[in-house]
């Protein structure tokens, strides 16, 4: 079984940085594409941040050139590190995997558990 663990967030003023970390653990062959994904009270769940195995990148407009994302494809793992943070940017982070293959079958989409960022002006 596949499961995804993140950690990293945390509470922090306006303009700091945090790093998110994703971890896929399970007996992994291949994920085609790891992202970070957020759900802020009262809103729907977005897209921050997507990479593929190849390392190209997507960001939401909100968070292009204070954002960024990287994998390490040997570890399946995913970090996005967050810089000059915003009140706005408060909100449930959540890794997400897509087209895991582990050598006999496929997981469409995994989730993590999520992992909450608090940003206060």
């Amino acid at each position: 079984q596949v499961q995804l663990v993140e950690s990293g967030g945390g509470s922090v003023q306006a303009g700091e940085s945090l790093r998110l970390s994703c971890a896929a653990s399970g007996s992994i062959f291949r994920i085609n594409k790891m992202g970070w994904y957020r759900q802020a009270p009262g809103k729907q769940r977005e897209l921050v941040a997507a990479i593929t195995s190849g390392g190209s990148a997507n960001y939401a407009d909100s968070v292009k050139g204070r954002f960024t994302i990287s994998r390490d494809n040997a570890k399946n793992t995913v970090s996005l590190q967050m810089n000059s943070l915003k009140p706005e940017d408060t909100a449930v982070y959540y890794c997400n995997a897509g087209q895991v293959y582990t050598g006999s079958r496929w997981y469409l989409e995994l989730w993590g558990q999520g992992t909450l960022v608090t940003v206060s002006s």
